[in-house]
């Protein structure tokens, strides 16, 4: 595979995580430097990660996830937008209370749901037996890149329109994990 069609993969990738990390630098304040480490290292790592898993599995995987792993996706980006839909729509509902999302739980969950698609990448490599190693790295560095990019516009945009956007955050999981099911079903 040369590195033209590598990067276009793995920018196309990296959308994903891009517009997750968009909707985290729009909520969480103060946006720290452990928060960006944290995130832009997951994503990046999960984005590596995935394409590997996908081509040590091969063919034989593929047929048992490929009907609804679009459905994994949205519902995990779903539970997130909305939990973070909720706290912005609740003034009474502490900060504290609707998580950090660059820790724990919720860290793994974005992480999994930004890069399934990258899965499918891998499973593509396999059965085109083409090796994997050149390409997780690239799509990982990309991903850590977009990501940081990602939360520190989000973080930006919070800055100058307030409080009010933090509704984006939410919406920009739900309607991500949105595009994904329409990709997979009409796509």
């Amino acid at each position: 595979m040369d590195l033209l069609n590598l990067v276009a993969i793995a920018v196309a990738l990296a959308m994903d995580a891009f517009a997750v990390a968009l909707g985290v630098g729009v909520n969480v304040t103060p946006l720290t430097r452990r928060h960006v480490f944290r995130l832009s290292f997951h994503f990046g790592l999960f984005q590596a990660l995935m394409p590997v898993i996908g081509w040590l599995a091969g063919r034989s995987v593929q047929e048992y996830i490929i009907d609804y792993d679009h459905w994994i996706a949205f519902v995990l980006l779903a539970l997130i937008g909305g939990h973070m839909i909720y706290a912005a729509l609740n003034p009474d509902h502490e900060k504290k209370a609707s998580g950090d999302p660059t820790r724990g739980l919720s860290l793994v969950v974005l992480s999994v749901a930004t890069s399934i698609d990258a899965l499918a990448v891998g499973l593509s490599l396999a059965m085109l037996e083409i090796s994997v190693w050149r390409p997780a790295l690239v799509i990982g560095l990309v991903a850590g890149i977009f990501t940081i990019v990602g939360l520190y516009l989000g973080r930006r945009i919070s800055d100058i329109w307030g409080s009010r956007v933090e509704l984006l955050g939410g919406s920009i999981l739900i309607l991500i994990g949105v595009r994904i099911v329409i990709e997979h079903v009409f796509g």
